[in-house]
């Protein structure tokens, strides 16, 4: 299984600033072959609590709690490796909505934005700014794509 990058939480320790944990992710969840996801931070409310982190599931589909972030890293495989066919004119089996603004940016390879109505092709460096409408991902390339998305509650 793919590893997660570091991470690096800083803190305070007698009163001066320090890196608190300096370590792979622990949460890597595969939810199906190959589409890996780690919800590396979250917060439970605005302004966010600078003294804590509470751990939130890992789950395919975000539930961003109420008033709060997640901070999620996600390997998308090759629609072909998930089985999934995808035929012009009907919905993408992989549509969902959230009821979040997410700021997502595409760190490598290629993916399709699909919307109810159009899509586009994105690449490493691209970024998203999506609000909460129904959408798909559909990966058609011959290799992954890693994404990292903030994720925050929003009102529709």
């Amino acid at each position: 299984m793919n590893k997660i990058p570091r991470r690096v939480v800083t803190g305070i320790q007698n009163g001066k600033s320090t890196i608190v944990e300096d370590k792979e992710a622990e949460n890597a969840v595969e939810h199906l072959p190959g589409l890996l996801i780690s919800d590396i931070w979250n917060t439970q409310k605005a302004p966010a609590s600078l003294d804590f982190e509470v751990p939130i599931p890992n789950t395919g589909f975000p539930q961003t709690p109420k008033n709060g972030t997640y901070f999620r890293y996600v390997v998308i495989p090759p629609d072909k490796d998930l089985g999934i066919e995808f035929k012009a004119g009907e919905l993408h089996p992989m549509m969902h909505q959230t009821q979040t603004l997410d700021y997502i940016v595409i760190l490598s390879g290629e993916l399709h934005l699909i919307m109810e109505e159009g899509e586009t092709l994105l690449k490493a460096g691209d970024i998203v700014i999506q609000r909460g409408t129904n959408h798909a991902w559909s990966n058609r390339s011959d290799q992954p794509c890693i994404q990292l998305a903030i994720l925050m509650d929003g009102e529709v």
